[in-house]
């Protein structure tokens, strides 16, 4: 099945691929050719893909929505990025700086805000982690 991950500033991957896996707002999603339709959202994380040969790649997304037709599945995040890509002393660095950020919230915006930041700094390590056990 055809496969595109795009972000806000460009399309990322395009091409065949045997599955797609994803982490959905349910749950675990692996999206394989002749899956039934979904427009789903999904959470922050890698994004695993099996290419035709059988090989991987692995990506990480913001967060966004993944949207499977007949015969291809888009998925669309406001950021996206090939984890082999990931800085990791960068997100390290995000991830240390969101907890802070959270323990010196002074509002509940403040806290929500660090939370989010949180997740995503989290979520950019675990895709360069997937990575490296490929």
């Amino acid at each position: 099945m055809k496969c595109s991950i795009v972000s806000a500033e460009q399309e990322i991957f395009s091409g065949d691929v045997q599955m797609l896996s994803v982490t959905g707002a349910e749950g675990e999603l692996g999206i394989t050719p002749g899956h039934s339709q979904l427009l789903t959202s999904i959470k922050p994380g890698p994004v695993k893909l099996t290419l035709e040969d059988g090989s991987e790649e692995v990506f990480f997304a913001s967060g966004g929505f993944v949207e499977v037709q007949p015969q291809e599945v888009t998925l669309l995040s406001d950021i996206a990025e090939r984890a082999d890509d990931i800085d990791e002393s960068k997100a390290e660095r995000a991830k240390e700086l969101a907890l802070r950020n959270q323990e010196n919230a002074e509002s509940d915006m403040d806290f929500s805000r660090a939370k989010a930041e949180l997740a995503e700094a989290s979520a950019r390590l675990q895709a360069l982690r997937k990575l490296r056990k490929k």
